[in-house]
């Protein structure tokens, strides 16, 4: 009973650790990771460092908030302004970076910070899919779970929290009781806005098959992407009968949710570099020597001094903080590390570190986050041709089979992604659309819109419903599928516009992309001139030039890329800017 009750489970971290094990090389990039997630350090650390949501999106640091500030629903006239009447509202693709979570690691003990908190009820309401011994039945077990730590003499003793908790206490880099609470918001203010004002959304359901649910494989973004899910559709806007939604997700050494260097070899080898030129940059300036001032006696013997690459890193001293910043006083660290001028040049740091690279190389751009650019503009092109590439084939069809909604749906029409500060900071920066923006706040996200103009010559396809018992090989021929879905891709999605013909360009005419990051319209600069957007609004991109821009840096073959170029020079000869 998914579909009524999409609670927390409990899911192990050893298929995750072990395949993320095996690059070794890119640890000394993350010295501070504790050893026991050692080997998720490039896919949790890159995130958790990146968890540094700082202020908000603007830099107003003296705000003690390290979630996004929502804003209230829009007026009527608000709605006019952003949703035009001549544009029909025809895919919304959603990335969400999971809610507030406790430090991916116990830093700073000595400054009286507790390594475990106790902020996760879900610890008492665990939940295990079962199956009886000699059945295929299956029965939900509930469990409660207790963490076990070293006690002073080596010994097993159980965690506890500030005030002694045992129950409620937070696993590192875990969701806690307000990220589920501030994620489950962001899905009612996505209801309000899309199924109750805009109405694009159907306000019951009886299956989820017209959405695209995914997530990574770290838990909390799994668990953000089933509270926002709850909050746009609870339980009394679901029928009786809604079966289990889809959640798609994948192995860690195929995710393109995230900046997967651990899955990288080139991108691993670019991203420490970025990270070193930042610290050459920084370690010696005015702005350190400030930061030193504020927080060096709290820092370990073994690395006195705070810097860019220092243990911990300065992009792991911001995680704390942030983290801290979200929780209560229990867990607060002393009011150096709040100063308002040295988390604004922490903040300033770490989004160069982490994000120039995306600014200033396509390479950089092509292997961090171009699988996913390329994954959503799919998608786009997928819903204009009608043809199931929009990601129904993936999320519909009955158990055992793909193709068409179980309800008939012949369409994607919303789109809900659970990720990380990476994920929103790569997508926007590969845009050029990321300029002066602070690190990405607990539960952002992006919203990327697809319009059709309205006109009276567009029809939409007919669809014939599939036959009572049809496999899923006879659901693809449906969409005129078949057997060519197993030589190759269909349609235009994957091919470089510069490769269609004017036939073939011509289907993406009328279709136009906003994006809005946290409520904020963002403009792709590659989108300004004259015939590259709707006319009068530089806002709303043609779907052709968004496809091109990012055409340019869609990796034919991402695996294959991430083992090209080891021996090159890191860095382009020339910059080579992002967004056009």
């Amino acid at each position: 009973m998914l579909c009524k009750h999409m609670g927390s489970s409990y899911q192990p971290f050893h298929a995750l650790i072990k395949a993320c094990a095996t690059e070794q090389e890119v640890l000394p990039r993350h010295p501070d990771t504790p050893a026991g997630l050692q080997a998720l350090s490039y896919i949790e650390l890159d995130r958790k460092k990146l968890r540094a949501s700082t202020s908000r999106f603007s830099l107003q640091l003296e705000s003690s908030s390290a979630h996004v500030q929502p804003r209230g629903p829009y007026s009527q006239e608000e709605l006019k302004r952003l949703y035009p009447e001549d544009l029909q509202l025809q895919l919304v693709q959603v990335l969400l970076r999971h809610g507030e979570r406790s430090p991916v690691s116990a830093r700073f003990q000595n400054a009286g910070l507790r390594p475990y908190w106790p902020y996760c009820s879900a610890a008492r309401r665990m939940v295990s899919a079962t199956m009886e011994a000699n059945s295929s039945d299956w029965t939900p077990l509930q469990w409660r779970r207790r963490l076990e730590t070293f006690d002073s003499d080596d010994g097993p003793t159980i965690a506890r929290g500030p005030r002694g908790e045992v129950d409620d206490v937070c696993n590192l880099g875990e969701l806690t009781d307000k990220g589920r609470e501030t994620t489950s918001q962001l899905g009612t203010r996505l209801r309000r806005l899309y199924i109750e004002q805009l109405q694009f959304l159907p306000p019951m359901i009886h299956n989820t098959d017209f959405m695209y649910l995914r997530a990574t494989p770290i838990p909390r973004a799994l668990e953000s992407l089933q509270e926002a899910f709850l909050g746009m559709y609870p339980p009394n806007s679901r029928a009786a009968s809604c079966p289990p939604p889809t959640i798609i997700t994948r192995a860690p050494s195929d995710e393109t949710l995230f900046p997967n260097d651990s899955g990288c070899r080139r991108f691993a080898q670019l991203s420490r570099a970025f990270a070193q030129r930042t610290a050459d940059h920084w370690n010696q300036t005015d702005e350190m020597e400030y930061l030193n001032k504020l927080i060096s006696k709290w820092m370990p013997d073994s690395s006195k001094r705070v810097a860019v690459d220092s243990h911990p890193r300065l992009s792991g001293i911001m995680d704390t903080i942030n983290s801290t910043l979200a929780h209560g006083p229990e867990t607060r660290l002393p009011k150096e590390f709040y100063d308002k001028k040295g988390r604004a040049i922490i903040e300033k740091i770490g989004v160069e570190e982490w994000f120039n690279g995306y600014k200033e190389s396509e390479e950089y751009r092509s292997l961090g986050i171009g699988g996913l650019m390329g994954d959503l503009v799919s998608r786009m092109v997928g819903s204009v041709e009608h043809n199931g590439q929009d990601g129904l084939l993936e999320t519909g069809g009955e158990d055992g089979s793909t193709g068409i909604g179980r309800g008939g749906e012949k369409a994607i029409k919303l789109g809900l992604s659970g990720c990380h500060d990476t994920t929103l900071a790569a997508v926007l920066s590969s845009l050029g659309a990321f300029e002066g923006e602070p690190w990405p706040p607990y539960t952002s996200h992006i919203a990327l819109e697809m319009f059709l103009k309205k006109q009276s010559s567009f029809e939409e396809p007919e669809y014939d419903p599939p036959k009572a018992g049809s496999t899923g090989k006879g659901l693809l021929s449906i969409f005129g599928l078949g057997k060519k879905a197993e030589t190759g891709p269909i349609g235009i999605a994957r091919r470089k516009l510069r490769d269609l013909s004017e036939t073939e360009r011509s289907k993406l005419d009328g279709y136009y992309v906003r994006i809005r990051y946290n409520d904020k319209v963002m403009k792709v600069p590659g989108c300004r001139p004259q015939g590259k957007h709707l006319e009068g609004d530089d806002s709303f991109c043609t779907l052709a030039e968004f496809k091109n821009i990012v055409d340019k840096y869609t990796p034919a073959h991402w695996k294959k890329d991430c083992l090209n170029n080891i021996d090159a020079p890191a860095f382009p000869k020339v910059k080579e800017p992002a967004g056009y």
